[in-house]
């Protein structure tokens, strides 16, 4: 940073375009870090932020942006020059939730991007307590950009996997493909389960049954009762369980929510991962007479981070295919194109300031 400073983009009003700032480079404290930023991933949270009205903790103005990852460059010295993923929810470590096992639900908790200026930047100060190191073995096979949606579009599916106990001979019926559903459905065939992907985009669906999910089905304009019929029929061509099915809801939209509980069936658990400010409503008492889970996730402990690099150094997760980069300067075309559905990869926005 020649000329000490550091550039971001903004969001300064609902619904408006992001305007390009300049700021001082900050003060570093003992456990902080700077990091240049590589790639900063636009994620379905970012888009409820900007356009749909969900507040964040900082005020506006603010840098959106939490699937960040880039090269520390000034601040704690174990961490000076190393490639790094900057975990979606940084936690404390100390509280009760922490010392549960639960730190991706920290009380005390910063989101990049909510509680403090996020990855649509230059650079960003964070703590370096919950860095995740990039492997060397990693770096050869992928662009240090590409790996940003470690920090959300990966991990979040991975945790509710392993919340879910998700095992091998399960029938995973994952619930929208996109940015995050795709992750979660080749993750759960990493763990040895069925897979049936469920979409309203053919184009989504092909690319989720071309890297090896089981079944796909178009769900568009069916309801409920059809879908479930159609599910049933699937699962028994690929020899899959009748009974205890794994539903992942990623879409994040009421009609999959809705979908998903009705989906359920005898010890079925529904994960729900997707995101949306709309009402369901359901009959809670189903999930006694089927004697089913349905369970929440928010994030992924950070502690969970390596054990998703290893799936990417081991080869069994690919991620390239899944990502599309853009200069950070075609944000506001990017958060309205990502708005609009008209993306079926994960975008991922690469810093372009002239002074970097």
């Amino acid at each position: 940073m020649g000329n000490n400073k550091l550039y971001q983009w903004q969001m300064v009003e609902l619904k408006q375009e992001f305007k390009l700032a300049e700021q001082n480079c900050p003060e570093l404290s003992e456990g902080e870090a700077l990091v240049k930023i590589a790639g900063c991933g636009v994620c379905h949270t970012d888009i409820s932020f900007w356009y749909h009205g969900v507040q964040t903790k900082h005020a506006l103005p603010l840098t959106l942006g939490h699937e960040i990852s880039g090269v520390v460059v000034a601040g704690d010295k174990n961490w000076l020059n190393k490639s790094v993923i900057i975990p979606a929810v940084l936690p404390c470590g100390e509280c009760e939730l922490c010392k549960r096992g639960r730190s991706n639900i920290c009380r005390n908790q910063l989101m990049p991007g909510n509680d403090f200026h996020g990855g649509f930047a230059s650079h960003i100060k964070v703590p370096s307590k919950f860095l995740c190191p990039v492997p060397e073995e990693v770096l050869k096979k992928y662009l240090l950009e590409h790996l940003s949606v470690i920090a959300d579009a990966i991990s979040t599916p991975y945790q509710v996997m392993k919340k879910s106990e998700l095992e091998a001979g399960d029938l995973a019926i994952v619930i929208g493909v996109g940015g995050v559903g795709v992750y979660g459905a080749l993750i759960a065939k990493i763990f040895g389960a069925k897979v049936i992907a469920l979409d309203i985009n053919d184009e989504k669906l092909n690319i989720a049954k071309a890297n090896g999910v089981d079944a796909v089905l178009n769900i568009k304009g069916l309801d409920s009762k059809t879908i479930k019929e159609k599910v049933k029929e699937l699962a028994k061509e690929i020899k899959a369980p009748k009974v205890g099915w794994k539903i992942f809801e990623i879409s994040g939209t009421k009609a999959g929510q809705d979908l998903a509980f009705n989906l359920i069936t005898f010890t079925s658990t529904l994960s729900i991962v997707g995101f949306t400010m709309d009402k369901v409503e359901v009959r809670l008492s189903n999930l006694m007479a089927f004697d089913a889970k349905l369970i929440g996730t928010w994030g992924c402990r950070a502690e969970l981070y390596p054990e998703v690099l290893d799936l990417i150094a081991s080869d069994k997760l690919k991620i390239s295919q899944f990502v599309q980069t853009f200069p950070m300067s075609k944000i506001n075309e990017v958060f309205k194109n990502t708005l609009e559905h008209k993306y079926t990869k994960r975008s991922v926005m690469v810093p372009d300031f002239l002074y970097c």
